[in-house]
């Protein structure tokens, strides 16, 4: 990276003002005031955040196996009694069963809707532009929100759940969605039909 790039920290009047890039971590370059004098140096760190998955760990850990988890209210005290819900749901209002559904996920997905964008979130890693699909399934009252990644996605159409399992990230981008019939040979690297 050119200095001319490379992120700065100066004082000004008593305040500390940042120029430049800070994508990467310099350490020790001098912090300077207006008068040219040393005022400190940068002492960059790495910030871990750890994301707690709880009782929705299953669902990850599936994901990267090639499954597509849901779960199951079986409470008969519930309206929602026999209902699957996906994205997994933990209770209802006591706990739920798992169930696999990936079968019915390669059998009767649907795109209920769809968006396709060229603006993303902080760090967000898919090629652009994102084909977001909310995916309905046969005989469930909920609607998961993934995205496609072979096609053009249009209201009604049919797909297939595709998972990362050569390098899972144990996030939600280890599933995604092609069209019904799309070849092997057309999905994205370390995705697998299973």
């Amino acid at each position: 990276m050119s200095t001319a790039k490379r992120g700065k920290v100066r004082v000004e009047k008593g305040r500390y003002r940042l120029d430049g890039q800070f994508h990467f971590p310099y350490p020790n370059d001098s912090i300077r005031n207006e008068h040219g004098e040393l005022m400190g140096v940068t002492n960059p760190r790495d910030l871990t955040h750890v994301h707690m998955y709880g009782g929705e760990a299953p669902f990850f850990e599936a994901l990267s196996q090639g499954k597509l988890l849901g779960t199951r209210c079986d409470n008969s005290d519930c309206g929602a009694n026999g209902s699957i819900f996906i994205p997994f749901r933990i209770h209802c209002p006591v706990k739920n069963n798992i169930v696999d559904m990936t079968d019915t996920a390669r059998k009767g997905a649907t795109v209920h809707t769809f968006m396709i964008t060229e603006r993303t979130g902080a760090f967000n890693t898919l090629p652009k532009p994102i084909r977001f699909v909310n995916v309905e399934f046969e005989g469930v009252p909920t609607i998961l929100m993934g995205y496609l990644s072979v096609g053009e996605p249009e209201i009604g159409m049919k797909v297939v759940p595709i998972f990362n399992t050569s390098k899972p990230s144990y996030t939600i981008l280890d599933l995604s969605w092609v069209p019904e019939g799309t070849d092997e040979s057309d999905i994205p690297k370390g995705f697998t039909f299973q």
